[in-house]
């Protein structure tokens, strides 16, 4: 099998129901900013040894949940079933509160950094985000989409904020704050 089909080399790309559209069609920057979010958690996953397996398995749940979240983003109304549901969104609302049980509360933003983990998760928390974004452009043109991938994408950028957290003190690093703010937190 070929990797390359040269189906694309006039700047367009197929969709779930075989619809050709653009490449630069915001449906596809969403989908690939989703990738963009998996490729960090590939890296993050490499990195991670013997005391973090179990974070390690369900960062590679996160990852088939994200290959959901891109497939359903690609799929017009209509053509199938949708496969993210509310089931994944409250997955990873229990996966946040496990891990925000771990850390220290803040009042304070913080900068993205500390240890090379948690800045990689602030990463795919940024990228996370454009995807947020980008999705909402697609709800805003009236492009109907899966609304429970929305939410989980939501949920994502939080869990991987606290992910960054729970690995800056996991490795006993004091998280860089944003001191020009304040408290802006109040728990």
């Amino acid at each position: 099998m070929k990797i390359y089909t040269k189906s694309g080399d006039k700047g367009k790309t197929n969709i779930i129901g075989g619809q050709r559209i653009s490449k630069a069609d915001p449906r596809v920057h969403a989908y690939g900013s989703i990738d963009e979010v998996n490729a960090w958690l590939g890296e993050i996953i490499t990195q991670l040894n013997e005391p973090f397996l179990s974070l390690q398995k369900e960062l590679l749940e996160l990852q088939v949940l994200l290959f959901d979240i891109g497939t359903d983003l690609a799929t017009p109304e209509g053509i199938r079933e949708y496969i993210v549901n509310q089931e994944h969104l409250l997955q990873i609302e229990k996966l946040i509160d496990h891990y925000n049980a771990k850390i220290p509360p803040i009042e304070k933003f913080i900068l993205p950094g500390g240890h090379l983990l948690a800045s990689h998760f602030h990463v795919a928390r940024t990228v996370t985000r454009r995807a947020e974004r980008e999705i909402t452009q697609l709800i805003s043109e009236g492009i109907l989409i899966n609304l429970h991938a929305y939410k989980v994408v939501n949920r994502l950028s939080d869990l991987f904020f606290v992910l960054a957290r729970y690995m800056n003190h996991v490795f006993e690093i004091e998280e860089p704050f944003y001191e020009r703010a304040g408290n802006v937190f109040i728990n």
